[in-house]
């Protein structure tokens, strides 16, 4: 094989240690070796830097492990050295010869003759927004965790207000938890009810009715108030990341056609993958890249399993809550799922609607259209939308309900 770089090096990282191997292909052919170690400070990432740009490194090939390389790449993207984050099952050695040393050798083989594929790095803005929308996603987790054990409390004191409401976090159910925590007779409770449920006066003074103790009461307090704080929290976020999609304007516009997806969904998947496509060969390698395809193993002509393989955990969730909500719209994704969940169950039959979607938005993004969906007759909801207006207009300059015809303009 021929080399691809004449001077490449393989960075084997650690949290608190950087190794690295040199190559340099000289003018005769020969191979020249050049190995250093390096802490994990900034001083010590800035003299591997000025150690590479010394030797004229053209690449650095690193796995990625865990986070640690996330710093150091950031250190030589800032000085302009290429660098390549390899995925590490791709890399392997020879079992039984792994060293620091040896693993950052074999890194510098592979890149040298071009036997690794570099996995795709987002840029420098959408990999710290990154931090935010992975932290609101925890957020929201947290959340619902919290909003699970707010059901259980009132379930252990008897108090069955989660089987009236449909929305334990509505505003009617709210107030009335807050009337218990309060004190309040569970006959005043129905009162601050609002809507339709104050037609349930009587079923809802039966659920509110329990055995409420003081330490239930202490509990739902501090479960109450963190649940106030995180919904604060995720709104800050989510204004956040929403003035952070400016520049991403036209790519989040096009995510927001997408049945199931509003601007904070579409937000965070945007963070994900960026606006770039180009380094993903096509809809198939890109659904791969997010594990959301089916995987293959097949042996002696026996295809012996077809569960999805590993991929990038944060789109994948994005992608299955998606299509949570799209299989509740009238689209082509909900036939996709009905036509699937008899037959595979609910879980594959998600998993194969956020395939179908993660394929839809590599064509928007290559394409620059927006999505048209085979099921929702576009027109007729222009129509439901901007009648009122145009009949307005037309009573307005009178022709509604009898039209008057338009004379012809003079010759």
């Amino acid at each position: 094989m021929n080399p691809l770089y004449r001077r490449i090096a393989g960075l084997d990282v650690h949290r608190m240690l950087y190794v690295l191997t040199v190559l340099i292909e000289l003018d005769d052919g020969t191979l020249e070796k050049h190995q250093r170690s390096f802490g994990g400070f900034k001083r010590d990432r800035r003299a591997l830097v000025a150690w590479l740009l010394e030797l004229g490194v053209g690449l650095v090939v690193m796995e990625s492990t865990g986070i640690y390389w996330k710093s150091i790449y950031a250190a030589l993207e800032q000085a302009g050295i290429p660098a390549h984050v390899v995925n590490a099952r791709h890399a392997r050695n020879v079992p039984g010869r792994k060293t620091d040393i040896s693993d950052s050798e074999w890194l510098a083989q592979l890149g040298r003759f071009g036997l690794v594929r570099p996995s795709f790095i987002p840029p420098q803005d959408l990999r710290e927004l990154r931090l935010v929308a992975r932290y609101r996603e925890k957020l929201a987790q947290i959340l619902a965790g919290e909003k699970n054990r707010l059901h259980k409390i009132l379930d252990d004191a008897g108090i069955k207000l989660g089987a009236v409401v449909a929305d334990i976090g509505g505003v009617s159910a709210q107030a009335m938890i807050e009337g218990l925590i309060a004190g309040m007779p569970v006959e005043e409770l129905p009162d601050l009810a609002k809507g339709v449920l104050r037609n349930k006066r009587e079923i809802l003074e039966q659920a509110l009715d329990g055995e409420l103790s003081p330490r239930h009461r202490f509990v739902l307090q501090h479960v109450q108030s963190h649940i106030r704080a995180l919904e604060t929290e995720l709104k800050d976020l989510d204004h956040y990341l929403i003035d952070a999609m400016a520049p991403y304007a036209d790519y989040w516009h096009l995510l927001q056609t997408l049945p199931g997806l509003d601007q904070i969904a579409a937000a965070l998947i945007l963070v994900e993958i960026g606006t770039d496509l180009g380094g993903f060969l096509d809809a198939a390698h890109f659904a791969s890249w997010a594990g959301l395809c089916p995987g293959n193993h097949e042996s002696a002509g026996k295809r012996k399993s077809g569960k999805t393989c590993k991929g990038n955990h944060a789109i994948r969730y994005l992608l299955c809550e998606a299509a949570n909500a799209a299989r509740r719209t009238n689209s082509a994704l909900k036939s996709k799922y009905q036509s699937l969940v008899g037959r595979k169950g609910h879980k594959k039959a998600i998993i194969a609607v956020a395939h179908q979607m993660i394929r839809i938005i590599f064509v928007l993004f290559t394409r620059r259209v927006p999505y048209r969906d085979s099921g929702i007759d576009y027109q007729a909801l222009v129509v439901a939308k901007n009648a009122p207006r145009w009949i307005q207009a037309l009573k307005k300059y009178g022709f509604w309900p009898t039209p008057n015809p338009v004379p012809a303009p003079a010759q």
